[in-house]
């Protein structure tokens, strides 16, 4: 049993418990207040335990909340930040608790990086998709995202020929640079050819 001699306010919301026996240790007063802690209470080693636990939880919690309100993060990359700190334990409880509130929800998160990577970052498909994976989302989750994407990565593709590599067609060195390019843009062999084809077709007379 750890018998507690003193609770007294240390800093701000944080209290020292004092012990018996026992180096202090320091809690915030929602938890103080949560468990009703008080000088003279008996708790079983169980009983503190729990307080330990539901005190980690809580900083967890805040740390999770704090992290979400500077950006969205996935089920699984929001997990792994966390468990740098706290237990698997209480990662798995605060990442229910965030799933909950709506504050997670990896189909809402996979939709703004979709668009992101392809509207704004004008990635092919597949750079889309492996950006999209190392953020912690699942393949499933970020194809089904990409889809409404499907019919547009020709259009995409020749606009971001025409607005950047155009003039570096002129020569063999400088298509083979632009298709290396725009592979690492994450587009497809087959497409590139037929872009480039049309354009060549299209510019090709020009001087």
């Amino acid at each position: 049993m750890l018998k507690v001699t003193n609770v007294s306010k240390y800093k701000g919301m944080t209290y020292m418990i004092e012990f018996e026996g026992k180096e202090p240790e320091f809690l915030n007063q929602q938890t103080v207040n949560m468990f009703n802690l008080r000088a003279g209470a008996s708790l079983p080693l169980s009983a503190w335990e729990d307080i330990k636990a539901e005190e980690e939880y809580r900083k967890a919690r805040e740390r999770a909340l704090y992290l979400l309100d500077y950006k969205d993060y996935s089920y699984v990359d929001l997990f792994h930040k966390l468990e740098k700190n706290y237990s698997e334990e209480t990662c798995y409880r605060v990442m229910d608790k965030m799933v909950e509130m709506g504050t997670i929800n990896d189909r809402r998160y996979a939709e703004g990086l979709a668009r992101h990577y392809v509207e704004v970052k004008k990635f092919g498909r597949y750079r889309a998709l492996r950006e999209m994976r190392q953020k912690g989302l699942t393949a499933q989750v970020a194809e089904e995202a990409l889809e409404e994407y499907d019919d547009t990565y020709y259009e995409r593709l020749y606009e971001l020929v025409e607005s950047k590599y155009l003039r570096y067609l002129d020569d063999d060195k400088g298509i083979t640079r632009t298709k290396n390019a725009l592979v690492r843009y994450g587009y497809s062999y087959d497409l590139i050819k037929e872009v480039l084809r049309d354009i060549e077709e299209e510019y090709g007379g020009e001087d």
